[in-house]
């Protein structure tokens, strides 16, 4: 594979792992990121932006890098968002509810909008957007979160449709619980809001689905390589659920 792959959030946790898969497999890669730290300890050999995907001019930006250096792109993997605040929908303020959505559902379009003039020139692509299972049936705690993730199924669902005529392919994954310190934080406010202890919390998300477990980052970037290569040319418009089978969204403790 010798694709030119985009990945935001790509410093760390999933967007990390899928810029390593996408390596491995002979790609060259390009990640974005806010956090410049996380940015400066990746490899050297990736490209490396500081870009703020709810800023439309840091985007605009990037994609002028971007075609100044490579001159298009293969692949975008927009993978950026936050997991919002963990609160009542009467409790939950919204100037949170504005900064998960902007990051979230706003900065998956900006990267469309921006990826696919360049996308339809050269007649092919790939784009795939990091959902969620909090996409796929609601969230309780997590209106924000749930509202965007299921914003960009319809978003990549019309794309899908938008560019499919162009030869350009746009899919979803829909993670589920994964390891890691962004699923620690979201499971010690879920803690806190239910009066629950964190254990209490991770059991009933695992045993929500039928493997009873959480999945690695890595189970979501071997999705996205497949995505983005030639074995899913004609795959397009899917959500794809990466999550050991959820059989109850939420699940009572």
């Amino acid at each position: 594979m010798s694709a030119r792959v985009l990945i935001t959030a790509g410093a760390g946790g999933i967007g990390c792992a899928m810029a390593e898969a996408f390596d491995v497999a002979g790609a060259r890669v390009w990640i974005a990121d806010v956090d410049r730290a996380a940015l400066a300890a990746c490899p050297g050999h990736w490209r490396q932006s500081v870009v703020d995907v709810a800023d439309e001019a840091s985007v605009a930006a990037w994609f002028g890098e971007i075609e100044e250096a490579w001159g298009g792109l293969d692949t975008l993997c927009s993978n950026a968002g936050i997991a919002g605040p963990t609160a009542l929908v009467e409790d939950m303020p919204l100037e949170g509810w504005r900064a998960c959505v902007s990051v979230n559902l706003d900065g998956a379009f900006l990267c469309a909008r921006y990826a696919a003039p360049m996308l339809k020139r050269q007649g092919a692509g790939s784009i795939v957007i990091t959902s969620s299972t909090a996409g796929q049936y609601g969230f309780p705690y997590r209106a924000p979160y749930a509202a965007a993730k299921w914003g960009v199924i319809g978003l990549a669902k019309t794309l899908a449709m938008e560019l499919g005529p162009h030869g350009i392919r746009c899919n979803v994954i829909c993670p589920g619980s994964v390891e890691g310190p962004r699923m620690e934080g979201v499971l010690a406010r879920e803690a806190a809001a239910k009066g629950m202890s964190r254990d209490q919390v991770y059991a009933g998300y695992a045993s929500g689905t039928s493997m009873g477990r959480f999945v690695e980052a890595a189970d979501i970037a071997n999705m996205a390589v497949f995505l983005g290569s030639d074995a899913a040319r004609l795959v397009s418009g899917q959500v794809i659920a990466v999550d050991g089978h959820t059989v109850n969204p939420d699940p009572k403790v």
